[in-house]
């Protein structure tokens, strides 16, 4: 085939797309955070912003701690903080609800398969969730979580909401006996 010919074939296919978007704008309708660079981002910072509230506490974390998984066959997994002093095991979700005010149902199984990598990790840590205060009405997403998805709350671990603006955090759910 010439180069003609390849030419005008993508020339029929309007590729690439003469009319493609600015690159540098956000589509509304890709699910980022309003005023976020990225999702990713989102969490980073969310991270971050933890790492110092612990830190405040007296409690150092290390990000992306890793820790070996499973029952008979074991598999490293990087909590997004963690510490082996104290032993201290922290996922953190920076969920916000939904704009349509629904269950966010994709979130809720994140937090599930947070609680997952907890009930396998070693029982030697401490194991904390630690959500992004966001509220719907008087409900926080972290109390939605609790409310909904309890039973599935492995025992020991704790659950905390930490308020972004404040800088504060409370703790939703206290830990549990096995």
């Amino acid at each position: 085939m010439s180069h003609e010919a390849v030419t005008s074939c993508f020339d029929r296919l309007d590729w690439p797309p003469r009319s493609a978007p600015n690159r540098g704008t956000m589509d509304t309708n890709n699910f980022q955070r309003p005023g976020s660079l990225s999702n990713a981002h989102v969490g980073r910072e969310f991270e971050a912003a933890a790492r110092l509230f612990w830190a405040e506490t007296g409690v150092r974390l290390q990000p992306s701690f890793a820790v070996p998984l499973g029952y008979n066959v074991k598999k490293l997994h990087r909590f997004d903080l963690g510490s082996d002093d104290p032993p201290i095991l922290v996922e953190c979700k920076s969920y916000t609800w939904t704009s349509g005010g629904n269950s966010p149902s994709a979130k809720i199984r994140g937090m599930n398969e947070a609680m997952l990598h907890f009930a396998v990790a070693p029982n030697r840590y401490r194991k904390v969730l630690f959500v992004l205060k966001h509220l719907r009405g008087n409900l926080s997403l972290a109390e939605h979580y609790v409310q909904t998805q309890g039973h599935l709350i492995v025992p020991g671990v704790e659950v905390w909401e930490f308020d972004l603006d404040a800088k504060h955090a409370v703790q939703v759910l206290p830990p549990s006996r096995p």
